[in-house]
């Protein structure tokens, strides 16, 4: 038996200073061959969070445009070795992402949409021990936890965003689609004209 929980999508901007370090490509590199099991499977082949995971080297604080691209092609060559364990599309009504997130569980888990434009996945990892009155996410934040960054295209209704975690592995966000948006004046004419 499943077992799913709703998420709390958040959606006011509480650390504005976070993500202001970017993850080289070098940096991630080392900091990969240094990580332990945990580490491997947050930022390894085919998780969300791989900087790897589109191809190339991709800063996963920086927003990326998921929807602009059909995950077939943009996957296919982690498909073919079996490695992803994310997959997104659209339907009429909203966009679906989903995936695996390895062991992290619900309470670290967090969901925010930011300035409307901005789906955030995030989560820490582990306490810092630095200076515990500076946010994780505005310094090395991968050492910490992990993000993923994804822009929300122009018809998605970022006041209805709904996240659902099962079984504490597999994530299931949707975001739901504007209707005013979905129809062009052209089809507006045209099913007026039927």
């Amino acid at each position: 038996m499943s077992n799913c929980i709703k998420l709390e999508v958040q959606t006011e901007d509480q650390a504005p200073q976070k993500w202001c370090i970017s993850l080289a490509e070098d940096v991630f590199k080392r900091f990969l061959s240094h990580g332990n099991p945990t580490t491997h499977k947050v930022f390894g082949e085919g998780s969300l969070f791989s900087p790897l995971l589109f191809g190339k080297f991709f800063d996963p604080s920086d927003a990326f445009p998921l929807w602009d691209f059909e995950s077939d092609s943009l996957l296919s060559n982690l498909r073919n070795s079996g490695k992803i364990t994310v997959d997104w599309f659209q339907t009429d009504q909203a966009y679906v992402l989903k995936a695996e997130l390895p062991g992290l569980g619900k309470t670290n888990v967090q969901i925010h949409v930011g300035k409307g434009k901005i789906v955030e996945i995030s989560g820490q990892l582990k306490q810092q021990r630095e200076l515990m009155t500076k946010d994780w996410r505005s310094c090395n934040w991968w050492e910490y936890g992990y993000v993923r960054r994804l822009e929300l295209p122009e018809d998605a209704d970022w006041r209805r965003i709904e996240a659902y975690l099962s079984n504490d592995v597999l994530l299931e966000i949707r975001i739901l689609r504007n209707p005013l948006h979905t129809d062009t004046p052209e089809d507006a004419v045209g099913k007026n004209s039927e």
